[in-house]
């Protein structure tokens, strides 16, 4: 990325701080943040969903390890890519963070993997009620550029879509 691209969006993210951190908010955010740590809250819902759902146990097990997937993909791509989180005198940094690299969000990656596999799964449309406060919160505590959440989430989701295809074209394994 480019500083100018890099100070664009710092200034946006400094915006999301200004209009939304205030103190309850953080605290949701800090939350949310402890929940997608390395994907492991999602993971967690989706093995609660394999057995409380014994008729789609497969389902959601294939479900809760891609999110992992997801959360691993994502890791891949930081280790790449090598983005810096932000570091602008007007963003306030309100978490601490795993890694240094930024690009993309991994909460963004697993959440948006979870709300759109456990989405199919329950039959609710979960993205939207799950992927715009988990992307926000990753603003809201200064972790993350606009780019890197924005990012996330399309990997989520073509991890999603992957795993939806290739669950659609696999055929149910023998009873025994």
């Amino acid at each position: 990325m480019t500083g100018s691209v890099s100070a664009r969006e710092a200034v946006a993210l400094s915006a999301v701080q200004s209009a939304l951190a205030s103190p309850p908010v953080v605290r949701a955010a800090k939350a949310l943040s402890l929940f997608g740590e390395h994907s492991g809250g999602w993971f967690a819902l989706g093995l609660v969903g394999a057995v409380v759902d014994r008729d789609h146990r497969r389902e959601w097990t294939i479900a809760a390890g891609s999110v992992v997937a997801a959360h691993a993909a994502s890791i891949a791509v930081k280790r790449v890519v090598r983005r810096k989180r932000p570091d602008h005198p007007d963003v306030q940094v309100l978490a601490g963070t795993p890694s240094k690299l930024s690009f993309p969000s991994s909460h963004a990656t697993s959440t948006t993997t979870a709300a759109i596999l456990y989405g199919a799964l329950t039959r609710q449309p979960l993205t939207p009620l799950l992927v715009p406060p988990m992307v926000l919160s990753r603003l809201v505590l200064g972790v993350h550029y606009p780019s890197d959440v924005i990012a996330g989430s399309l990997l989520g989701a073509l991890v999603a879509r992957g795993v939806r295809h290739y669950t659609a074209r696999r055929p149910e394994p023998e009873e025994r």
